[in-house]
């Protein structure tokens, strides 16, 4: 299955349907929802990185519980913008999530998401380091999972 933009990927789901985004990393995958009109992400939950398999099965009985359509997933891209060795296996996991789960990406820029997460946590909330590692890649998917929510509202599809 083709990966979208958001604006395509958003376009594309029917009325009441939601978004996943994932933070994917070596260990966990920070899982996100949206809210039915597309406004709104929350933190979700994390899964154990694992086989493609596992993982696809697992985050597609979410989207099939919650309701969602398609998946928005963090790029790891470089501080100057580029697509190094990460950004690369980013996006060939997504590109086979999406085959194996049936469901559409899209993929968005998530560098310094876990970053501003972690300074919110210690900043604002005043997390301790075991709490904040609880719920950091939850958090992180939100967060990029907003980002595109909010950059992509009232933009047509190409």
């Amino acid at each position: 299955m083709p990966l979208f933009n958001m604006a395509e990927l958003r376009a594309g789901i029917g009325p009441g349907m939601r978004l996943i985004g994932l933070d994917p990393g070596s260990r966990v995958i920070g899982v996100a929802l949206s809210d039915v009109s597309l406004m709104l992400a929350s933190p979700y939950g994390s899964l154990a990185r694992g086989k493609l398999s596992a993982n696809a099965g697992e985050l597609r009985r979410i989207a099939d519980r919650e309701g969602a359509a398609g998946f928005v997933v963090g790029l790891p891209l470089s501080l100057d913008g580029t697509a190094g060795p990460a950004a690369q296996a980013a996006r060939d996991w997504t590109h086979a999530l999406s085959g194996a789960t049936g469901l559409p990406a899209a993929l968005w820029d998530e560098r310094l998401s876990s970053a501003a997460v972690n300074r919110f946590l210690i900043a604002e909330a005043d997390m301790t380091r075991k709490r904040r590692g609880e719920v950091v890649d939850k958090m992180a998917a939100a967060y990029m999972l907003q980002a595109a929510l909010d950059a992509s509202v009232g933009k047509a599809a190409p």
